[in-house]
Formats: structure tokens, sequence, C-alpha cells
């Protein structure tokens, strides 16, 4: 297949990356450019790419060999682990020059003479130094027309691509968002860690409160605490709404207390008060680790009925390992606790028999003050996933599930300093 020496570069974004050999070693996830402040050709310094345990490293455009519709693949197998970081000088074009508001100067577009028109893509070049520059300039009107026609500038033409134009704020968010589609909310949020703070608050704000709560879920506390107290007040409490509430109570639980309660108290009470509930417990105990809503059944409750609430796609697969049987209410905290159900049990049994058939009673429970070291006993010694959590007079307060238990017995960084990758790439330098 003939390679390239001339693209565009959101469409290298997501592209699989190839070793010498033709292994396979991450994708292209943005394109790293050089734009000076005073007015010269930006040049391509090379690509960020993630590899598959979802660190992103650089690689210097020096180091691709060839660019095809469908890959980019590698010379050398000698490029850096180490974690991208961005460097003055250095600008990512998905991350901070798409949707740049510029002007165009050019005498074949009249048309666009004094109007701001956004960036929508980049022309890259091979030049015969081996050096890769931008030429090229697509652009579109900044309105929101359902047929905005495309432009595609000489990179000279363009005013407005410099270090302080991608400053300014009020930038769009619309090419990165359409990049986020299709990734999972850990990807999504590994991404947005990377972004310059600017353009972090930008997507953060562009964000739908159901997504945004998604992917604050997977960040480091320090960065929750960072991102949601650039809101205001009252998203930050509708995005509250929408996260668990054992993660909206773990976020609460390191603000200081009037800022907690600035926010709960803007919180419908349907959802505040389970959180304010897991914050009368210790973080570090079951009370605090659990999620206040497990699957919750009546006696009455057939096995079809139990296997149509654990399909719920937003129970994880560990909150659906086990159902609990109650007396009702249902609603945490219940009423009597009866036992619980394995959803192999529910598979093996037919559609109509009751769940208090089949009730496991014989399962140990938690109570809301053991230990960490104690549930993590708990499941290893009754090879479990989620455990029930009880309180003295046998009411169902919550379940912890095996991921609360990692989240706390892995260092406090862990999301954000993932160990050197395992790869048939050796160490090097960039």
């Amino acid at each position: 297949m003939a390679t390239v020496n001339r693209v565009y570069a959101a469409r290298l974004a997501g592209l699989v990356v190839l070793g010498p050999d033709g292994e396979s070693v991450g994708r292209v996830r943005d394109v790293v450019i050089s734009i000076s402040i005073v007015r010269q050709q930006p040049r391509v310094l090379g690509l960020v790419v993630e590899l598959l345990t979802r660190r992103r490293i650089f690689v210097p455009i020096l180091r691709v060999t060839s660019i095809e519709p469908h890959s980019v693949t590698l010379t050398t197998g000698n490029v850096s682990l180490r974690r991208f970081a961005q460097r003055p000088g250095e600008v990512l074009v998905l991350g901070q020059v798409l949707d740049t508001r510029v002007r165009v100067n050019d005498p074949e577009l009249p048309q666009l003479a004094g109007l701001d028109v956004v960036v929508v893509d980049l022309g890259i070049e091979q030049v015969r130094s081996r050096d890769w520059v931008v030429t090229r300039v697509a652009v579109r009107s900044h309105r929101r027309l359902r047929r905005t026609t495309v432009h595609v500038v000489e990179w000279q033409n363009v005013q407005g691509l410099t270090p302080s134009g991608l400053a300014m704020p009020g930038q769009g968010v619309a090419q990165l968002l359409h990049q986020f589609e299709d990734q999972r909310p850990i990807e999504v949020a590994d991404a947005i860690r990377e972004l310059p703070p600017k353009r972090r608050i930008e997507v953060i704000n562009a964000l739908d409160d159901e997504r945004l709560a998604d992917i604050l879920q997977e960040l480091p506390p320090d960065e929750q605490t960072e991102l949601v107290l650039t809101l205001e007040t009252e998203r930050a409490a509708d995005v509250l709404e929408a996260m668990d509430p054992d993660d909206a109570a773990d976020l609460l639980g390191v603000l200081n207390p009037n800022q907690a309660e600035s926010l709960l108290s803007r919180m419908d009470p349907e959802d505040s008060d389970p959180v304010r509930r897991l914050l009368q417990h210790s973080p570090d105990t079951a009370g605090g680790l659990m999620t206040s809503e497990p699957v919750v059944l009546a006696p009455g409750t057939t096995v079809a009925e139990a296997l149509a609430r654990v399909r719920d796609p937003d129970l994880t697969p560990a909150g659906s390992s086990l159902v609990f049987v109650v007396r009702p209410p249902t609603s945490t905290p219940t009423g009597r606790y009866l036992g619980c159900v394995h959803l192999q049990r529910l598979l093996r049994e037919p559609p109509a028999a009751l769940v208090s058939g089949i009730v496991d009673t014989d399962l140990p429970t938690l109570a809301p003050d053991s230990s960490l070291a104690a549930v993590t006993r708990y499941f290893a010694a009754y090879n479990l996933v989620c455990g029930p959590v009880v309180d003295e007079e046998n009411h169902l307060l919550g379940a912890v599930t095996v991921d609360d238990v990692l989240d706390h017995l892995l260092p406090h960084d862990w999301r954000s300093s993932a160990e050197e990758p395992e790869l048939p790439i050796p160490e090097g330098t960039s």
C-alpha cells in the first residue's frame, strides 16, 4: 500500500500504530506541532500515542516510517515509554487547535474576508528534509449551519494560529467531543487529564451531566475536586446527583464541610439523603466503601423479574453478581434482611420461581464498621465480588463491591502513575 506524505491531522486520530515488525503498539490520539510567537510555518514534532495500557507517550515524527490509510508504522522500536508531558511551545492539534476561531486573508476566497471562521483540520505534509510541516488549514463558518462549506486555505493566508490566539477564551470543543464519543469514561478521563487547563475546563463545561459524572468517577480524588470546584454550584450539584452515591460521597468527603454542605443542600433530597448516610461512615470501613443502591428485591419477586433487574446496563458486573432479598421497604436502609441470591443460581432456576425459595441465608454479612482489611478477607474467604452490609437491627444498608475495595487498597495516585508497561519496545530516548 502506498505511503502517504500529505494527510489531514484529524484523520490520524485512532489509527493503529505498528512497530517495525508489524506488532501493534497502540493508537494515535493527537498530533504535536510547534507554533511560535513569530510567524513561522508550524512544524510537526510528533504523535501522542496511547499504548495498550492506556499510557500516552510521545513518538517523534522522524520515528514514523510510513503513514497509510489505516495505520502508522514506526521505523524503529527505540522510543521512550515515559508518559507524554506537553512542553512549552508544543501544541496539540486535536486538543488545542481544532475549533479555534481564525481569520482568512485569501484573495481567492473574498467571501471569507473579515469573518470569523473555525479550524476543522490541519493539512500536514512531508518536505524534502523529511520534516513534516503544516501547509493547509481547513476552516468553516463558526455558525452552526446544516450545510456549512469547508474551505481549505494555505497556511500563510490564516491569521490567529498563534499562542495568544489559542489562549483566547470561548473556544469550541465539537471536534474533541466527537473524538470522545466511542471511548469509555476512563479513556476520556485519561485524555482530559492530558489537556491544558483552559481546554480541560472548556471540555468539562460542554459535556452533559451524565457523561461528566461517569468521567469524574474515573479521575483521582484531587482532580475530581479541582474540576468540580470550577463548575457553578448548581451544575456541580446536578453532576453529583448523576454520580453513584458512594462516588459522590468520596468526592464530597475531601471538600471542606462548608463546600460539601453547600452542594448537598442544592441536590434533590432523594439523591442527597443516601450520600449523607454514606458520609456518616469512615471512608475505610464497609459503610464508607459501600454503594447504597444494590439490587434489592422483595421475597415475592420471580426469577424472571430478578434477571431483568440484573440486566440493567448501568450495573457493574460486580454489582449484578448478587441480589439481596429483604422484607419491604426495599429502598436502603431496607426492612429485615433475609439473604441473597447469586446470579448463577438465578440462571439455573425456572423463570416463574420465587427468589424467596432459593435465597442463601448462610452467607455472613458485613457490619458498617468492618475495616478494609476485614472486608478484603471476607471477599477472599467466600470467593465474592460483592457483599451485603447490614446493621445491628438487620437492615440492609448497602453492598460493597470489589472495585471499591481495590480502589482503596491501591496507592491513592494509582490512576495517574501506572507502572511502566511491558512492551516489545525497549526503553530509549525521544
